[in-house]
């Protein structure tokens, strides 16, 4: 029996949901110090550009980590290095809760970032012990936590920060930290996985990773198409509301981000029909509601309901879209999936970091439907890619 083998028999529904947990606090971490923005410059008497700024850190650690921390998935002992990348985190939260220094903090935020994709490396190892007719399952769960903690992290983080402070909410969210550590050490599988190449070797074969897999090729510039879609979206929407004749505070927009509890659900449910009917369909449902619902949402921000229902439907769509791309990539080799996720979500982040400049700027300058119309073009750009080019094959083992 090989160790992969090994690992999928192990594979439990504790561990699957242990695994959503840790990816939806660790992923959390970069989006904590979003809602108290105010009261950390106030804190450190500075002014809000210059939190701002230290805060931008944190996306750019995070392209970092997917680069160097999700590929060691591959080659070392889950347990273990989760386990301290965990530990590090933690201890870097606490860090950043005693900063009195702009400066500093945004050393820390950077470092948090980086660690913060550990989200990104669980859905590798997901992917890696999951039985082979319930990967797109299993990674349904998984990313369902990611986007969990997406939305956690922005609400728990705006709240903790009211009842206790923003350096008590650190110190807490450091704490749960340390106990999903300990966690990673009982819960983990104690193998590595097939190997891979070191870290300098395995930075130089990002780009051959391309060259050789066209299926990567394919899922990563449709999937930064469609997170074009959803940042530029978000960053327009922002803008929009806060700008005459709505003029929405900060805490009432950010009321629109419960629209994403609908991508939750679609994961689940996205991961569950790729493994039934393959990725190319639920890809292709996804990407029409969305852009179905992008158009609409050109006519709807007069009407906050209306806009809620576009925007669920947007974010169901995406979310379901991506459950079904990740699951090719992590499909083109099963036993050591983390060096093409790190490619492919290297990509996926700068088609998304890209959408969140060009959605805010065109928001400003064009107005709300500007917007809609960028991101349905957006999204039916990936739809045409997934339309056309075969989505390099996920089987369908489920009904094998």
């Amino acid at each position: 029996m090989t160790t992969h083998t090994c690992e999928e028999t192990a594979t439990t529904g504790g561990m699957v949901a242990f695994l959503a947990l840790a990816a939806a606090l660790g992923t959390s971490t970069t989006y904590l110090l979003q809602p108290a923005l105010a009261d950390v410059a106030g804190a450190l008497r500075t002014d809000l550009g210059a939190i701002g700024l230290a805060l931008a850190w944190g996306p750019v650690g995070y392209l970092v980590g997917l680069v160097l921390l999700v590929p060691l998935v591959d080659r070392y002992r889950p347990d273990r290095l989760l386990a301290a990348a965990f530990a590090v985190l933690a201890a870097t939260l606490l860090l950043t809760a005693v900063v009195g220094d702009v400066v500093v903090l945004g050393a820390t935020v950077f470092v948090t970032g980086a660690l913060s994709a550990v989200g990104a490396a669980i859905s590798s190892l997901a992917a890696r012990i999951a039985p082979a007719g319930r990967r797109a399952t299993v990674l349904g769960v998984v990313t369902a936590g990611i986007a969990g903690g997406i939305l956690a992290g922005r609400i728990a983080g705006g709240w903790l920060s009211e009842q206790v402070g923003w350096r008590g909410m650190l110190v807490l969210v450091a704490l749960a930290t340390g106990l999903v550590a300990a966690g990673c050490l009982l819960q983990l599988p104690a193998r590595a996985g097939a190997g891979g190449p070191g870290l300098l070797a395995g930075l130089r074969a990002l780009p051959g990773l391309f060259v050789r897999h066209r299926a990567l090729r394919v899922a990563a510039v449709r999937g930064a198409a469609w997170f074009f879609a959803f940042c530029a979206l978000w960053a327009g929407l922002a803008v929009a509301l806060s700008a005459p004749p709505y003029s929405l505070s900060a805490d009432r927009i950010g009321l629109y981000a419960l629209a994403g509890l609908s991508g939750i659900a679609a994961t689940r449910v996205a991961g569950a029909w790729t493994d039934r009917v393959g990725a190319r369909p639920v890809i292709l449902a996804g990407l029409v509601l969305a852009g179905l619902a992008a158009a609409l949402s050109a006519l709807a921000l007069d009407s906050m309901p209306a806009v809620l229902v576009c925007l669920a439907a947007v974010d169901a769509g995406l979310f379901a879209a991506q459950v079904a791309n990740q699951s090719t990539v992590l499909a083109i080799d099963p036993a050591a999936p983390a060096r093409f996720n790190s490619a492919y979500m290297a990509v996926y982040f700068v088609g998304g970091s890209l959408g969140t400049a060009c959605g805010a700027v065109v928001a400003e300058r064009y107005g709300w439907p500007s917007v809609a119309l960028l991101v349905t073009a957006a999204i039916g750009l990936a739809a045409v890619l997934s339309a056309t080019r075969p989505s390099s094959a996920v089987p369908r083992e489920a009904g094998r």
